[in-house]
Order: structure tokens, then C-alpha cells, then sequence
């Protein structure tokens, strides 16, 4: 039975009233392949937009707030936390984020949104100067949900 779908086979929110409120955290990740030149103009703050790592960073956050006005079905969240950090390889940039929340459904969409908003913006800022930039991998790391107390969970 699928989830997202009415007796007529319609798209739908699904209802998650009857859940309880867990603390759930969710962490994704990925990649973006840079020319090693680019990767020398980011480590030397000589990209012209600025600081690709801070901006792309701010921007996986952003982005992570606002998951459910670009995912129709997604269900607008509170969420308690939200860390994006960008990190300099030698190939390109690896990003991870974590998101938190208490709620009746998880946040994974908001991670991979984080994730995939902040490689978006480096590519948008090195574009200038490299043209074969590739991103890859992105993927859900991993998802926990846990009670509010000690009480068993009777989901």
C-alpha cells in the first residue's frame, strides 16, 4: 500500500496526527568533483563571489528550512537544529548535514535538501572558472527517531 496515495490514486499528504512527537535526526552527504585548480582558488579565497564554503553552508541551511515549499507532498517542519558543513578535498567538496527536529515525521528530506542545495551553490559559484565540475553521491547517511522520555515507542 502506498503511502502518498488516495483510495482513487491520487497524490496526498500523508496524515501523521496520530503519531507521536519523537526527537528525529537525520544526516545526509555528498560530493562535487573540482579541477584541482578550482580547489586551489576556494582553499585561497580567490573564487570572485567569496567564501564558496561559508555561502554554500548558509545556503544548505536556508534550504533546509524551506524542504516543504519545494517538496509538494513533504510536511512543513519545526526544526530544532540544522548543520551544514562544507569540506575542502583535494578532488572537490564533500558536504554533510545533520537536521533535528520534534515531530510526528522525519527529517531526511530536509538533510538531502540541505545537501543538495549547498553543492548547487558551489557549483553556481565556481562556474566561472570550471566546467567540468560533477555532482555525485548524495544519499541519506543515516535516520533515528527516539522517545521525548524514557517511554517505549508505540509507532
Amino acid at each position: 500500500m502506498l503511502t502518498h496515495i488516495d483510495s482513487q490514486g491520487k497524490a496526498v499528504m500523508v496524515d501523521v496526527s496520530s503519531k507521536p512527537p519523537l526527537v528525529r535526526e537525520a544526516q545526509a552527504s555528498g560530493f562535487i568533483r573540482l579541477q584541482a585548480e578550482t580547489v586551489k582558488l576556494i582553499e585561497e579565497n580567490l573564487i570572485k563571489k567569496g567564501d564558496v564554503l561559508t555561502v554554500a553552508e548558509i545556503a544548505g541551511i536556508q534550504a533546509a528550512k524551506q524542504t516543504s515549499q519545494l517538496i509538494p507532498l513533504c510536511h512543513p517542519l519545526q526544526l530544532s537544529s540544522v548543520s551544514v558543513k562544507a569540506k575542502l578535498t583535494n578532488e572537490g567538496v564533500e558536504v554533510v548535514s545533520v537536521v533535528k527536529c520534534i515531530g510526528a515525521t522525519g527529517v531526511e528530506m530536509e538533510a538531502l535538501t540541505a545537501v543538495q542545495i549547498a553543492l548547487l551553490t558551489v557549483y553556481d559559484m565556481c562556474k566561472a572558472v570550471d566546467k567540468q565540475m560533477e555532482i555525485s553521491d548524495v544519499h541519506l547517511v543515516c535516520k533515528t527517531k527516539k522517545p521525548l522520555t524514557d517511554e517505549p515507542i508505540n509507532e
